[in-house]
Formats: C-alpha cells, structure tokens, sequence
C-alpha cells in the first residue's frame, strides 16, 4: 500500500470517528432532555385510562409509547412478553400510543374499542401478526387490520360504533399531548419505573428491568 493510500484510508477513519463520537454526543443530548422532561413531568407516563397488561400492583412498570403499524414494535412485543413471562408477579406494561404512521389512529381506536369487549389482548397480538398485510406506510389497508381483529373475535359492528366514543378520542389525544410533551420521536420507546433506556435494544431493556428487580422491595407495614 502506497503511503498516499495510507493517508485517505487514515482520513476517512477519522471521519468516520468523528462522525459515530458526534452521533453519540447528539444522542446524548437527545436522551438527557427527555429524561429531563420526564422527570419534570412523572405523571405524564402512566395515564389512568391506559391499557395495562400485568398486575396493576407490581415491582416494575414497564411504559410503552408503540404504534401499531411499527416494525419494531411488532418485533419487540413477543421479547416484551418473554419478559413478563419470566416475572409473572414483577412486572406490569402499560402501553402508550404513538400514532405516527398513516393509518394507525384507526388501528388505535380500534383497540381500545376491542377493550371495551374485554379483548385487548388477543385483537392487539393479531393486528400486530397480520402487520405485514395492512401497515403499509405510504397506503395502508386498516380494513385488513379490522378484519384480523374479527377473526380474533371481536364483535365489528360494536367496536365501529365504540370507536367514535368521546372516551376513545380523548384517550388517543391525552397520549399525543404526553408523548409531544415527552419528546417521544420513535417507537418503540421503553421507560422502566421511569427511567430511559441507556441505548436502544432488548438487551438493554432487560438489563435495566434486572436492575430494577434486584433493588429491595419496599418495606410494607
């Protein structure tokens, strides 16, 4: 190798380096402030009416802000299950809506209104499976996801009727307002007892739930 050859080779590696320390730097920045948010603002994580899958009273509470139509979400649900699995008792997950994709306020409305028919569960494990058939971000086909939720046993008629409730628009407006607030730009985005992941992953996610399980349970009188 020429010692020209050597230089550029030597230059881009400097830019690459500086480029990954300034991403770093930046994504930082990024969760520095939206920790600070949210330690400005704690109540603004679980929400009374949200969806809660889990003991109400347990160790750890696991926040959610997901968008139905998301990838990534799909793909992080069965690990955040697994997760619960494994701690039946510990943990709770209380999920947050991010309506960031086209179509996903419908998908939304949708679940909570399968709620209503004691169904969140099984209609949310079966938009989320049939994801690939109707989250199509630039033309999706909701009908297909409503399809999927009949099949999981939800009554249409009823859910299409629950889903223009002034309950359900709040809720989806309250979770907006939260996330806004938050600075929530990306889903998944995971708060364990209220505190961010180091760095993205689901490694990282159960690191820090282990961290959480091994403090002392609050003493009890």
């Amino acid at each position: 190798m020429t010692s020209q050859k050597k230089i550029v080779l030597g230059l881009l590696a400097l830019v690459v380096s500086f480029f990954a320390l300034g991403m770093y730097v930046y994504q930082q920045r990024v969760q520095n402030s939206q920790m600070d948010k949210v330690n400005q603002a704690a109540d603004r994580l679980v929400r009374a009416a949200s969806p809660v899958l889990g003991p109400v009273d347990a160790r750890v509470t696991v926040v959610e802000f997901f968008d139905p139509a998301c990838e990534t979400c799909r793909a992080f649900y069965p690990f955040v299950k697994d997760l619960m699995r494994k701690h039946p008792q510990d943990i709770r997950l209380v999920l947050r809506y991010a309506p960031f994709h086209q179509g996903s306020d419908q998908v939304i409305k949708l679940l909570e209104a399968a709620r209503l028919q004691g169904l969140y569960q099984p209609v949310l494990e079966m938009v989320l499976a049939t994801q690939p058939l109707w989250a199509d971000h630039s033309q999706p086909n909701v009908e297909r996801a409503f399809q999927a939720a009949a099949d999981a046993g939800l009554d249409l008629q009823k859910a299409r009727v629950d889903m223009k409730s002034p309950a359900i628009e709040a809720l989806l407006a309250q979770d907006v307002q939260d996330l806004t607030a938050l600075e929530v730009t990306k889903t998944p985005t995971f708060f364990v007892n209220g505190r961010g992941l180091p760095s993205f992953g689901p490694q990282q996610l159960e690191a820090l739930v282990a961290e959480e399980l091994a403090k002392p349970a609050p003493q009890t009188r």
